[in-house]
């Protein structure tokens, strides 16, 4: 048995966001400064299982290094994604991903929740697709899973991308929806059922259309006020993430 939201739509899409609300995204970084959030008041504890932090399109693990430490202060053991700059290869990417979940997996005996923000939150929904007995949950921040609809600058960005990529050998569907890889055509695939999901998403949102980052799941889905890119430092994100992992059930052995 599994769950999910309608079927991934394969062709990337333009969306008329408001791409000028990006620069706000200072604003979410001031709130979760000045949040008691932010040192750990407020939320639930963690168990110390272990949690892996995945970067968005074009982004590096470093700036989710305010989201590590955190995790980290209020009792989980987080990791950082491993997978270097997510412009590259999707499959390249999957497996360096996959080889931090096994690393977490055997330092801590127990399998791993995933925080995934945009792009890296469908990289994660890959990943507990194709490796379900790896992953204990699956937050989304911003994840467009149900089809690439993003501002028509992004779409730019992504097709150069995809032409540097081709210029090393990879083949034409290489970045592509239309990509063979196994990674790429998980995502047309539902999550299974055995584990709990969460798509935290902003209709504020000037990357992406905010309702392709849904579940189209009231018990799910769960709306901010922040930044695409805030997302990742808001201080309501935050929150529901902490009380995310504490609702996931004893870890599976």
């Amino acid at each position: 048995m599994s769950i999910g939201p309608p079927a991934f739509h394969r062709d990337q899409r333009p969306a008329a966001v408001p791409i000028w609300r990006e620069a706000l995204l200072g604003l979410d970084w001031l709130r979760l400064r000045s949040s008691p959030v932010c040192y750990g008041f407020g939320v639930p504890r963690g168990d110390g299982a272990p949690v892996v932090v995945v970067p968005g399109f074009l982004g590096s693990d470093w700036y989710l290094l305010e989201l590590y430490w955190w995790l980290r202060r209020i009792g989980y053991r987080p990791y950082l994604s491993g997978i270097g700059r997510n412009a590259e290869c999707f499959d390249l990417l999957a497996g360096r991903l996959a080889e931090t979940i096994e690393r977490a997996r055997r330092e801590t005996g127990r399998p791993v929740h995933l925080v995934g923000h945009s792009l890296g939150g469908m990289l994660s929904r890959s990943t507990a697709i194709a490796r379900p007995e790896t992953v204990a949950s699956l937050i989304t921040l911003g994840s467009p899973f149900q089809g690439i609809r993003c501002h028509p600058l992004l779409i730019r960005v992504s097709r150069a991308v995809r032409d540097r990529i081709h210029r090393r050998g990879q083949p034409a569907e290489c970045f592509t929806g239309d990509c063979p890889c196994g990674p790429v055509q998980a995502l047309s695939e539902p999550l299974p059922a055995g584990i709990p999901q969460s798509a935290i998403y902003t209709r504020t949102d000037g990357i992406v259309d905010w309702r392709a980052c849904r579940n189209d799941d009231p018990e799910t889905d769960f709306e901010v006020r922040s930044t695409h890119i805030g997302l990742a430092f808001s201080a309501a994100a935050f929150r529901l993430i902490a009380e995310r992992l504490a609702a996931v059930s004893a870890p599976r052995s």
